[in-house]
């Protein structure tokens, strides 16, 4: 086994169709497509009979422990379309401390900030722009609230395609940076995602450039998909009780949840379902006062704020898609305040080690909520999505010194 055979050997390929996933009507693959007539988002179908077929556990064990070992469930037909910065598989990391102490069950976090640009949005980039190149897209442009154009920025870069991307004036510096850096164009728009949103909307038929928002292309969560295919094969093709994920656009909750499915499907797992969780932040939280009212579609948010930018979305495109994940695995969602988000973040950090962003924290603290008020049992094993490298945002300052050249008090140490 060599260390690029996923990206080198060419492997059947199962894509059939695309499908409308409000209606259900069908699209041709291999061709470029935004939503559906209905204007929803486009989901990629597989023959997975064909798929269960070509595919085996023991094969799969075989391949190198990156992204594109599951390239039989992923549309990227031909290795010369791959496009990668070395997705690898992250890891599964306990916190036995804090479990221990909250008297709960087994807590786990799967830390996304060890992929490439350091979150887990480089697994949608990584797809959409693979199949950007494979499509003949020499131009893409996004809104973002700041890791997403860093992914989308980093990958078009190293595939030649163009990237122009707008983003929330009040951006952490670092992204705004690091997107500009990495090769894109980017701006700060007065105003949230969304409205970034709507100026790349226009600018699709005035200036050509391909829309690469979340969800308004099929590929983003087939990418997303792969945390649950992942998740799956890490613990021993089993899934966990209860999966905590932070929630803006919803990409990798509705992409988990069609992995479960599709992996089903192939005789991979049985039909045990974790409980899909939608963490969202008190100052912007549409998923949960859908859910909490029982409505298909999540109203738009005004005066979206929170700490944690990253779910700071105040319309989503997919929501119906989300809350029927939620609702269809007989889970729930779920607001935190900010300042228990900032708590959540000191306490993982000072207890286990574990440098959390802030959207990562905010599922610690819905799980320290859900388990006060017995939503999740203290005998469930969670999951808890870190979607990012916490030295991607603000720390705090310390302003503790010492002066080498005065008599040191060593009894204060």
């Amino acid at each position: 086994m060599k260390d690029n055979d996923n990206l080198t050997i060419e492997r059947p390929t199962f894509v059939t169709h695309l499908e409308c996933a409000m209606e259900g009507d069908h699209y041709p693959a291999d061709q470029v497509h935004n939503l559906s007539k209905a204007g929803k988002p486009l989901l990629v179908r597989y023959d997975l009979a064909g798929v269960k077929k070509a595919l085996t556990k023991d094969a799969l064990a075989q391949r190198p422990a990156d992204l594109w070992r599951y390239r039989e469930l992923l549309p990227v037909r031909k290795c010369q379309d791959i496009v990668s910065l070395g997705e690898v598989t992250t890891p599964l990391i306990r916190l036995p401390r804090l479990g221990a102490r909250l008297g709960g069950g087994e807590i786990i976090v799967k830390d996304e900030g060890r992929l490439p640009t350091g979150s887990f949005k480089a697994r949608g980039l990584v797809m959409a722009v693979s199949m950007g190149k494979a499509l003949g897209i020499k131009h893409m442009a996004m809104p973002t609230n700041g890791n997403a154009g860093a992914a989308l920025a980093a990958y078009a870069t190293s595939c030649g395609i163009k990237t122009t991307i707008f983003c929330p004036a009040d951006t952490p510096e670092v992204n705004v940076s690091e997107i500009e850096l990495q090769g894109a164009t980017v701006y700060r728009v007065n105003g949230y995602i969304d409205d970034c949103g709507k100026i790349v909307g226009e600018g699709k038929a005035k200036v050509g450039w391909f829309d690469t928002s979340t969800l308004k292309e099929p590929y983003r969560i087939e990418g997303k998909k792969t945390m649950g295919l992942e998740l799956a094969e890490q613990l021993g093709w089993d899934v966990p009780d209860v999966i905590f994920y932070p929630t803006g656009g919803g990409t990798g909750l509705i992409g988990m949840w069609k992995a479960f499915d599709e992996l089903e499907k192939i005789g991979f797992i049985g039909s045990k379902r974790p409980r899909m969780v939608a963490v969202q932040a008190s100052g912007c939280a549409p998923m949960v006062r859908a859910y909490e009212a029982g409505t298909e579609h999540a109203a738009r948010w005004e005066d979206a704020h929170t700490i944690a930018s990253g779910i700071r979305v105040p319309q989503a495109i997919g929501d119906f898609l989300i809350l029927r994940a939620v609702r269809e695995s007989k889970g729930f969602a779920i607001a935190v305040d900010d300042d228990k988000i900032s708590a959540a973040l000191n306490e993982v950090a000072r207890e286990e080690g574990l440098l959390l962003c802030p959207e990562g924290a905010a599922t610690y603290a819905a799980y320290k909520e859900s388990l006060a008020d017995g939503r999740v049992s203290k005998t469930d094993r969670v999951m808890l999505f870190n979607c990012a490298s916490g030295l991607k945002y603000p720390l705090p300052p310390i302003t503790r010194t010492l002066d080498r050249h005065k008599p040191i008090d060593f009894s204060q140490f």
